[in-house]
């Protein structure tokens, strides 16, 4: 079966009763979790983005705790899951800003984590990728924002 396009879906959908509507989402809901997950979000956090970054944190937190340090192969593996789930929570709320704030919390932990990132070179690389991508995303944003993450962006700095 060969899936349609965005334009022809969204043309079909226009043409159906709100009440269809309603049982494609739910239909949609119960085959993955991020339909679910992206749901949950539309519905009942987008209009608090602030409790949704704070969410976030509390999400990479817990994932930071939870991380085998005994060697670095286990740490690496840790941290590029961490940084998926939160890549997979951006992609969600499709904000520059809220994109800016996930990732700089994401490169404070990195940088504070031990033991220290600097003794992996795969892992550096990781988080001066990180930080090449929110200097890009910040410049998209307005001239205040950019001003005030970019000196947050100075202490990440290795």
């Amino acid at each position: 079966m060969k899936a349609a396009t965005v334009s022809e879906i969204k043309k079909e959908l226009s043409n159906r009763s709100s009440k269809e509507l309603l049982e494609y989402c739910l239909t949609l809901s119960k085959f993955k979790k991020e339909n679910k997950e992206l749901l949950t979000y539309l519905l009942y956090e987008a209009q608090d983005e602030e409790g949704y970054i704070r969410s976030v944190r509390m999400e990479i937190d817990a994932q930071f705790e939870a991380i085998n340090t005994k060697n670095y192969y286990f740490i690496k593996k840790s941290i590029r899951k961490i940084l998926r789930i939160a890549k997979k929570y951006i992609r969600y709320s499709k904000k520059k800003q809220t994109e800016v704030e996930i990732l700089i919390y994401f490169c404070t932990k990195l940088k504070t984590f031990t033991p220290s990132i600097r003794r992996n070179t795969a892992m550096t690389n990781l988080y001066n990728r990180q930080l090449a991508m929110i200097k890009k995303t910040v410049a998209t944003l307005h001239e205040d924002l950019q001003y005030d993450y970019e000196i947050e962006l100075k202490d990440l700095v290795l």
